[in-house]
């Protein structure tokens, strides 16, 4: 029962982190960006290949370094769906669906042609001499929790005090009232782009934390990281929306880690096998998305 709990856990925390990023493109900003499903897997590649074989005029780089490369190349990224949207005048749907399209590419060129690329002997922020040797016996087996949640927290923290700066508060007027950004004499195009740029920049961190939990990258590590993110953000939102002074960012973080719950709740069910697991997750949000609906009405037929 702990290692399943624990499982979750780790699982949720992980996504967490990108669904914080999903939380600006659908509660902010309004974009269905599907290039996350590209992003995600991108930051896993780079943290593979740079910590296994070195990435390019870098050479090898330290699993810390890792996570700040996956984010700024997720978040260059983000900044090439928003040129496409703005500049090349193309819908935001399909924006983001060229842009993970291209990415597929990008990331197999990373990992050098390979789908698969392990890095089980290299040190990665949850396995180095300092937790190996450093830290208490009693504490290692939650080790990977800890640090899980630390890079979380990092992240909520770090994205509730941009969304309270100047630029924050304008990403959030592009997202509801656009012509007030422009009144303000800012570009909204440039704005959105910003506001694409971090999600995505998001999203590859959560699969560099992935990668560097699991040793290795797959080329297939995104598909229905989309998915994922929107049922967190979803339920996390409607589901902790009434407690009034819970920001968020965290009820983000806590529907993710809920989401994943519920999928392991119903794998252990045995109804469905593991292979099943895209299955499991499109018809959990499907059923989500039902029921805030339907709460969404009730809540306008009270009013």
């Amino acid at each position: 029962m702990t290692t399943i709990i624990f499982g979750i856990l780790e699982e949720g925390l992980v996504y967490a982190i990108m669904a914080l990023g999903v939380y600006i493109t659908y509660k902010i900003l309004d974009f269905p960006d599907l290039s996350v499903d590209g992003t995600f897997p991108l930051g896993a590649a780079v943290t593979a290949a740079g910590i296994a074989n070195g990435l390019p005029f870098i050479g090898t780089i330290s699993p810390v370094a890792a996570l700040f490369i996956s984010f700024t190349v997720g978040a260059l990224a983000g900044c090439i769906t928003g040129l496409i949207h703005v500049k090349l005048k193309v819908r935001d749907l399909l924006s983001g669906i060229i842009v993970m399209t291209a990415l597929y590419s990008v990331n197999l060129r990373i990992a050098g042609m390979k789908a698969n690329l392990p890095f089980l002997s290299q040190d990665t922020i949850f396995d180095n001499e300092w937790t190996r040797n450093s830290l208490p016996a009693s504490v290692r087996p939650y080790i990977v929790v800890i640090i899980l949640a630390v890079i979380a927290l990092i992240c909520k923290f770090v994205l509730d005090w941009y969304l309270n700066t100047r630029s924050g508060y304008l990403l959030r007027a592009a997202g509801d009232n656009d012509a007030l950004v422009t009144s303000l004499a800012e570009d909204k195009g440039r704005v959105k782009t910003i506001g694409l740029a971090i999600p995505n920049g998001f999203a590859a961190l959560a699969g560099g934390v992935l990668a560097q939990k699991q040793a290795f990258f797959d080329i297939s590590i995104g598909t229905g990281t989309m998915v994922f993110g929107l049922a967190s953000v979803i339920l996390g939102t409607q589901l902790f929306h009434r407690f009034g002074k819970l920001k968020a960012t965290t009820a983000v973080i806590a529907g993710a880690i809920l989401y994943k719950a519920c999928v392991a709740f119903v794998i252990s069910m045995r109804i469905v096998k593991a292979t099943d697991l895209k299955l499991i997750t499109a018809a959990i949000l499907l059923l989500i998305l039902i029921v805030s609906d339907s709460m969404k009405r009730k809540g306008a037929h009270h009013a």
